[in-house]
């Protein structure tokens, strides 16, 4: 099992965990969750919820991701499997990220 977590504009938003090769999960941190002025990291992660899961890797996440030949060099460089999605986030969404939204690797 493997968790990220995941900063909105440097607070702490939510962990991601991947429970298994089709089971993930995002939940909203408490304190973000119940504050009301934290807006949803995403519309399709809004804050109606606190937690959510999918057989995927929330597209959110996916769309993060590199593709092509950029992602290929990357996987090769970072020697990750190029279909190892979570791996690829954990280490390039760490920094260069576009937009507000830092992924760290949790502390499992």
């Amino acid at each position: 099992m493997r968790s990220a977590e995941i900063y909105r504009n440097g607070i702490l938003a939510g962990v991601l965990t991947e429970e298994g090769r089709n089971a993930y999960v995002f939940r909203y941190e408490d304190a973000y969750f119940k504050n009301l002025l934290s807006p949803a990291i995403s519309l399709t992660l809004p804050k109606t919820q606190q937690e959510y899961r999918s057989p995927y890797l929330f597209p959110f996440f996916y769309n993060m991701l590199s593709e092509g030949v950029n992602r290929q060099l990357q996987s090769r460089h970072l020697q990750i499997d190029e279909n190892d999605h979570f791996g690829m986030l954990l280490a390039t969404g760490q920094k260069d990220t576009i937009g507000a939204i830092e992924i760290k690797p949790g502390k499992s």
